[in-house]
């Protein structure tokens, strides 16, 4: 009664122009007629409900069997399973609950993927489009071995209604509502799906943290557009022009805007670049390597990253593809044949903080073996690993199943720079460090800006100029949420349609 699996992936890691199609023998479907899949056997309405159930875990557990990056590692994901048929109809009867079955099937590393029961929100957030205030904030503990939970503002998107209201950078709130923040209710109070929320704001001077009376009233705005390029601008210093842009996401569609903004760069003769990442936590590794190439431009053709898949995968692009389908290299024009505004710089400043992940990390590492990477700022997340989106295709001619909107975004490799390297799970330590003081936070691509500041004293070569204070508001407390994890990511939006490969 099934209908063949079929998945389709963003395939996000290969800049190459090249398509890949994956033809191969298809897995027998699960016979949903046999006797051990049905939990009464009794109601044909239960019949057709527990076929539902059983297409999205039969999809799920075909999805991470063929891509999962330590597919080979988990027991529960071993091609010897569908062996027996009448076993594996069995093991998927017993999971039918998606996403208790996809964190079971998850290697103890992995701390990135995860699946989500609508694509379309799914794709709309891999692309910057989501429902937003314009309020982008950090929570973390009020103290150490407490509940209390405060919010602080990093930056305010433009164009939101956050914009137009009583909030700024390095504002502080604990309630929502005149509820107090806490750390079992802050995911209910900032993350439901209500629009409209008021923000009650607070100060803090010398440690104590106080209400202040300020209530800001917020509304969301559905499928919001962000503008991953938050400041860009030309810094006058002593010693001549310095670019600098703050970039929040790695979007492939944002290729032209930032080429624009290198035109501008290279046109006013900047003689160094500050990138700021701190805040980043990844996107489309094609958006990376464009990004990489305006930094550049010498390096044309060189490789700039290596892709690690599973095994399996690993031994099919070889076969079919040759081992250059796993390159990703340096290029002088963007995907749709614009040229590269290209700085044929040989040294680059990021900044990253604890929050900077993913493509943030690989601009960092694919760079670094060919030009001086200055990296300051604080460690950073250490995902040295990327996904992929994979549907449920029902047929060949691409249609997704209806009878659900399950799409998971399971880690499928690993990526190293040219040299090999890609061993930061821990993150990768900046070169000078300095942690984001949360009670001087600064106004963006300000000289005076704290983090701008050090870079700026760097390049003038009067690093006594500017004091790197200690924070009097420790990161330290910053807390992980899987909401926020989840922008900590490696993607690309090119979609290709792939048959198992058995």
């Amino acid at each position: 009664m099934y209908k063949h699996l079929k998945l389709v992936t963003s395939f996000f890691l290969s800049l190459s122009l090249l398509v890949f199609t994956f033809q191969g023998c298809k897995k027998d479907p699960i016979d949903s007629e046999d006797s051990s899949l049905s939990s009464n056997g009794d109601s044909d309405d239960n019949l057709i409900s527990l076929e539902g159930d059983l297409q999205i875990s039969d999809f799920v557990w075909k999805g991470l069997n063929e891509f999962y990056y330590w597919q080979e590692e988990v027991n529960a994901l071993s091609d010897t399973l569908l062996q027996d048929s009448k076993a594996y109809a069995k093991y998927i009867n017993n999971n039918l609950v998606p996403e208790t079955f996809f964190e079971s099937l998850k290697h103890p590393d992995d701390r990135f993927s995860w699946i989500q029961d609508d694509y379309l929100e799914l794709e709309n957030s891999l692309q910057g489009i989501v429902a937003s205030n314009g309020v982008e904030f950090g929570l973390l503990l009020a103290c150490e071995n407490c509940n209390q939970v405060i919010g602080f503002v990093k930056y305010i998107l433009e164009g939101s209604n956050a914009s137009e209201k009583n909030i700024r950078r390095g504002d502080f709130f604990n309630g929502v509502n005149g509820t107090s923040l806490t750390v079992n209710n802050y995911r209910d109070l900032l993350f439901s799906d209500n629009l409209t929320y008021s923000l009650n704001m607070v100060s803090i001077k010398n440690g104590i943290i106080s209400n202040n009376g300020v209530v800001v009233e917020l509304t969301k705005e559905e499928n919001f557009e962000t503008n991953p390029i938050q400041v860009s601008k030309i810094v006058s210093t002593d010693v001549g022009n310095v670019g600098y842009l703050m970039y929040n996401q790695f979007v492939a569609t944002k290729s032209n805007d930032l080429n624009k903004i290198f035109a501008e760069f290279k046109t006013t003769g900047i003689i160094d670049l500050v990138i700021d990442l701190r805040y980043n936590g990844g996107g489309s590794v094609r958006n990376c390597v464009e990004l990489a190439s305006m930094i550049t431009g010498q390096l044309t053709g060189e490789v700039f990253s290596n892709e690690l898949w599973n095994s399996k995968l690993d031994a099919y692009f070889l076969e079919k593809y040759g081992s250059d389908s796993q390159k990703n290299r340096f290029v002088n024009v963007l995907s749709d044949g614009e040229p590269i505004n290209s700085l044929e710089l040989n040294r680059v400043f990021i900044l990253t903080t604890s929050e900077s992940a993913s493509a943030s990390e690989l601009l960092i590492n694919g760079l670094a073996p060919l030009i001086e990477v200055i990296h300051i700022g604080e460690q950073t997340v250490g995902k040295n690993v990327g996904s992929i989106t994979v549907y449920d295709y029902i047929d060949n001619d691409g249609t997704r199943n209806p009878d659900h909107r399950y799409a998971m975004q399971p880690i499928v490799l690993k990526i190293a720079n040219s040299e090999g390297f890609a061993d930061y799970a821990d993150g990768l330590e900046p070169s000078t460090f300095i942690e984001e003081d949360l009670q001087n936070m600064g106004t963006l691509g300000d000289k005076n800006e704290p983090f701008l500041a050090t870079v700026l004293n760097l390049i003038e070569g009067t690093t006594d100029k500017y004091n790197i204070p200690k924070a009097l508001l420790s990161r330290k407390f910053l807390i992980k949420d899987p909401q926020l994890l989840k922008r900590q990511r490696m993607f690309s939006d090119k979609v290709i349609p792939l048959n198992f490969i058995q």
